[in-house]
Parts: structure tokens; C-alpha cells; sequence
């Protein structure tokens, strides 16, 4: 492309004239006309600093979807594990939350624990274990606070967490 062409190959100067901007205060027929007063601003206080995000939506989130299998992995750096499907892993991590038809099984060393499906293997929910009505825990299950929900069901080796130490009814 040639200088002084565009991209349809018509040269610049066919476009039409190229209009200046007028000085300020100056009218088009060339008369003077007052320049208008500047609109006085609103006094607007600084918006207040941002509030901080809800617990959930914070970090990075991994969904196992229903009908999908993970077997034989590592699960780290992940905030919150959504399991819809079926894993087979150790993970260390912020929360699980293991969904009505989900399943797990392996070892989970979480702060909170959320089941509504299966869980088989070793548990460590340092903050809290809650197990919902149709959720099924089965293992070595340790937990700083639980909550099961009526039809619950936990088996197995079962502690409490207490400063660091297991607390059990023997």
C-alpha cells in the first residue's frame, strides 16, 4: 500500500476535507460567543475499601463431574475439591465437599469436610466434619467439630481433634 492510500485503495485526500477543531469560544460563522461556566462538581466522599470475598469464593475450585473417574493422583494447591463423581487420591487441601452420588476414597487432610455421598480411607478435618443425611463416612476419621445430620452414618476409627492432640472415649 502506497502512502496517501487506504485499505480500499481510494486515496486519502478523496475522504472529504479534514475539520479543525475551533478555538474555544469561537462560533462556526466565525462570531464570538461566550465561553460556558465551568458546572461546579458535587463533593463525592471516597467509595469505602472493598469488603472482603465470601470463604467459598476465594481460591482455586476442582470439580470431579458426575460419571467421571480420578484414580491414583496427588491433589495439592487446590482450595476446594467437589467431588460429583469418583476419586481415588490423597489430597491435602482447604475443603472437600463430596456430592450425593460422589465418592471418595483415598486419604484427605482438610480444614472442613462436606459429605453428602461416599467416603472410605483416612480423614483429618481439623475445623469441622459435617455429614448429611444421605452421607456415608467409613475409616480412620479424625475432626475438630462434627455435625451428623439424622440417617448419617459414620464408621470405623473415629476421633476427635483437640489442640493438636486425638481425643477418643476409651
Amino acid at each position: 500500500m502506497k502512502y496517501g492510500e487506504s485499505l480500499f485503495n481510494k486515496p486519502r485526500d478523496a475522504r472529504g476535507p479534514i475539520s479543525t477543531p475551533l478555538p474555544l469560544g469561537s462560533h462556526p460563522t466565525g462570531q464570538s460567543t461566550p465561553a460556558p461556566a465551568p458546572a461546579p462538581r458535587p463533593a463525592v466522599p471516597p467509595p469505602p475499601p472493598a469488603p472482603e470475598r465470601a470463604e467459598e469464593a476465594v481460591g482455586s475450585k476442582l470439580i470431579v463431574g458426575p460419571n467421571i473417574k480420578l484414580k491414583g493422583v496427588e491433589i495439592h494447591d487446590c482450595d476446594t475439591l467437589v467431588v460429583e463423581g469418583r476419586v481415588e487420591a490423597t489430597m491435602v487441601s482447604r475443603a472437600i465437599q463430596i456430592a450425593e452420588n460422589g465418592a471418595f476414597e483415598g486419604k484427605v487432610d482438610v480444614d472442613v469436610a462436606e459429605v453428602r455421598g461416599h467416603f472410605n480411607g483416612e480423614m483429618t478435618a481439623h475445623k469441622k466434619l459435617v455429614i448429611h443425611s444421605s452421607g456415608r463416612v467409613g475409616g480412620k476419621i479424625r475432626y475438630g467439630k462434627i455435625l451428623v445430620q439424622e440417617g448419617g452414618e459414620m464408621t470405623g476409627d473415629v476421633a476427635a481433634l483437640s489442640d493438636g492432640a486425638v481425643v477418643t472415649g476409651h
